[in-house]
C-alpha cells in the first residue's frame, strides 16, 4: 500500500499537515464551511459566491431534491459548466444521493435512454437544456424534472452519508471503447480529491480557472473538488473562446488543462511575446492524454510555470499518480498517490485502493479480477517509484510475423522531436494489400530550425525517417504523413485512434 509520505518533501510541513482525509463529501464540506465561510468559492457570470452562500443555495436545492421516506436516489444532472451545476451537484451528493453526470452534448433521446438505463429518479437540467428533457417529460412521468436555477425558501441540512455510499456516476469509455457509467463512492471521490493536493508547494487558497467540462472526471475531481477542499476560488469560463480574456481578468494561479490546451496557450504566448496565461500562474496540472516533455521544458523556461503531468482514470476517481519531478523525469506520469496497491501483470497495470470505483452500470463488462482493476494500460516503474505509460493493451497491433507493437511506445520516439506536436502510429494496408505500420504527425512549425524553413514538410519527413531507422525493425513505419490539420479528438481532447485503414 502506497503512503502519502513520499510527497512530504514537495511542500512545507505546515501545508502537508493541513492535507487531511475525509470519508464523505458532506464531511469535507462541513469542514470547508467552518474554515472558509467568507472566502469566494465560485465566480461565474459576473457574480461571486462565498462558501457560505454556496451552502445556503445548496441547502435550498436539497429541499427540492428531498423525498420523504427515501434516503438515497439517483439524480441526473445535465447542465453546462456554471454555478447552477456546482450548486446542484453539491446539493445532491451532500444529501446522500448519487449524482449521475450527463454530458451536456447528449441529445434528448440519449437523455431519455440514460434515465432508463441508470435508474434516474430526478433529472436536474441547466440553462439551455430544457429541450433535452422533452422525451423524458412525455414518456417518464415518474421522473421529476427540476431546473438547476430553481430554489426554495426552506433549507435542508447536509446528510451524514457513509464512505461506501455511491456519490457519482460518470461516463467512461476511452478513445475506442463504448461508453458506460462508473460508480464512484464518497470514499473514492474524497481520495481522488485529496490526491490532488499532493506534490505542489502551494495548494490552499489558490485561484483556479475552470475550462474542462464538469462532466469529465478530470474537471469534476481535480478542478472543482480539489479547489473546494483547499478553500480556493474557481472562476467558471462559460465559453472557451473567452478563456484568455477570463484569465486576464481573474488571474488564476492554477490551471487544469489537457495537453492540447497547454500547447495552444504556449504557442499563443510565443506568438504575442507575452504570457497569455497571466503572470500570477504557478502551476498547470496536465493530464487526460500524454504530455510532451517539450511542453514541460518550455513552460518552465519561457513562462516560469511548473507544468505537472499525471495519470488517472474515471475508474480511479481521476487520480492515480502525479509527477512533482516533471522537469527531471519529463517522460513519467509520476509517483503513485496514497492508499493504493498496484501490481504489473504481463506489462499491464492492475490497481486496488480507496480511490477505486465500485463497478460499471450500463455495460456487461467485468470490472475486477480477484479484487484488482485491470487498467488496460501498459506501464513500467523505475527504481525510484516513478510510473511510465508505454501503451494500451487494446491498441496493440499484432504484425503478420507475430510481433506485438504498442503504438504509444513507438510514438514517444517521434514525439521527442521538438517540431512534432502529436503523432499516431496505426495499422494500414498498402496498395499491394500488405498490412503495414503507418505514421501521421501534427507538426509544431514554430520549432522547425532555420535550415528546414524553406521546405518544412521535407525536412520534418527526413528527420522522422532518421528516428524511424533507429528503431527495431518490427517498430519501423512504412509510411509517413505530415498532416496539415489536427487529429480528430474526443470531448476530453484525446486523439481518436484510427481503426484499420483499408
Amino acid at each position: 500500500m502506497t503512503t502519502r509520505e513520499v510527497f512530504a518533501k514537495y511542500t512545507t510541513p505546515e501545508t502537508f499537515e493541513r492535507i487531511k482525509e475525509y470519508e464523505t463529501v458532506s464531511e469535507m464540506w462541513e469542514n470547508c464551511l467552518k474554515q472558509y465561510p467568507d472566502a469566494v468559492a465560485i465566480e461565474d457570470d459576473g457574480k461571486k459566491y462565498t462558501y457560505a452562500q454556496l451552502e445556503e443555495d445548496a441547502a435550498a436545492f436539497r429541499t427540492l431534491l428531498k423525498t420523504e421516506g427515501k434516503e438515497t436516489m439517483r439524480v441526473g444532472i445535465i447542465a453546462p459548466n456554471s454555478y447552477a451545476f456546482v450548486k446542484a451537484y453539491l446539493a445532491t451528493v451532500t444529501l446522500g444521493c448519487t449524482a449521475v453526470i450527463l454530458p451536456a452534448q447528449l441529445d434528448e433521446m440519449s437523455v431519455f435512454g440514460c434515465t432508463m438505463l441508470y435508474g434516474i429518479e430526478k433529472l436536474v437540467y441547466g440553462e439551455g437544456m430544457e429541450e433535452k428533457t422533452k422525451i423524458v417529460a412525455a414518456k417518464r412521468p415518474d421522473v421529476q424534472l427540476i431546473s438547476a436555477l430553481a430554489t426554495s425558501e426552506k433549507k435542508t441540512a447536509l446528510a451524514a452519508a457513509k464512505g461506501e455510499t455511491p456519490c457519482v456516476m460518470m461516463f467512461t469509455g476511452g478513445t475506442t471503447g463504448k461508453s458506460k457509467c462508473a460508480v464512484l463512492s464518497n470514499r473514492a471521490v474524497m481520495q481522488g480529491t485529496v490526491n490532488g493536493c499532493y506534490g505542489l508547494r502551494d495548494i490552499f487558497g489558490e485561484r483556479y480557472l475552470l475550462v474542462l467540462p464538469l462532466s469529465h472526471v478530470f474537471g469534476l475531481i481535480r478542478n472543482l473538488m480539489t479547489a473546494l477542499y483547499t478553500g480556493s476560488a474557481m472562476f467558471i469560463c462559460r465559453n472557451n473562446k473567452d478563456m484568455f480574456r477570463d484569465i486576464a481578468m481573474f488571474r488564476p494561479t492554477v490551471l487544469v488543462f489537457v495537453p492540447a490546451l497547454a500547447e495552444m496557450s504556449l504557442m499563443l504566448s510565443r506568438k504575442f511575446g507575452k504570457n497569455m496565461l497571466g503572470d500570477d500562474l504557478k502551476y498547470v496540472i496536465c493530464g487526460a492524454a500524454a504530455v510532451s516533455p517539450f511542453l514541460i521544458k518550455e513552460y518552465k523556461e519561457k513562462l516560469n510555470v511548473e507544468l505537472l503531468a499525471g495519470y488517472g482514470l474515471t475508474e480511479s476517481a481521476n487520480l492515480v499518480s502525479g509527477n512533482p519531478e516533471s522537469l527531471h523525469k519529463p517522460e513519467s506520469v509520476g509517483l503513485f498517490y496514497p492508499n493504493q496497491e498496484y501490481k504489473i501483470v504481463d506489462g499491464e497495470l492492475w490497481l486496488k485502493g480507496k480511490n477505486m470505483f465500485d463497478g460499471y452500470i450500463g455495460a456487461d463488462v467485468p470490472a475486477f479480477e480477484d479484487g484488482w482493476f485491470r487498467t488496460g494500460d501498459l506501464v513500467r516503474v523505475d527504481d525510484e517509484g516513478f510510473l511510465y505509460i508505454t501503451g494500451r493493451i487494446k491498441e496493440i497491433i499484432v504484425l503478420s510475423n507475430g510481433e506485438n507493437v504498442s503504438p504509444a511506445e513507438v510514438e514517444t520516439h517521434f514525439n521527442a522531436l521538438p517540431f512534432i506536436q502529436d503523432s499516431q502510429v496505426f495499422e494500414a494496408v498498402n496498395e499491394q494489400g500488405t498490412h503495414i505500420l503507418a505514421l501521421e504527425v501534427v507538426p509544431r512549425m514554430s520549432e522547425v530550425p532555420a535550415e528546414g524553413k524553406e521546405n518544412p514538410v521535407a525536412f520534418i519527413t527526413a528527420e522522422l525517417e532518421k528516428v524511424n531507422n533507429s528503431l527495431p525493425g518490427y517498430q519501423r513505419v512504412s509510411r509517413i504523413t505530415v498532416r496539415q490539420s489536427d487529429f480528430e479528438r474526443t470531448p476530453s481532447m484525446k486523439i481518436k485512434r484510427y481503426t484499420l485503414q483499408q
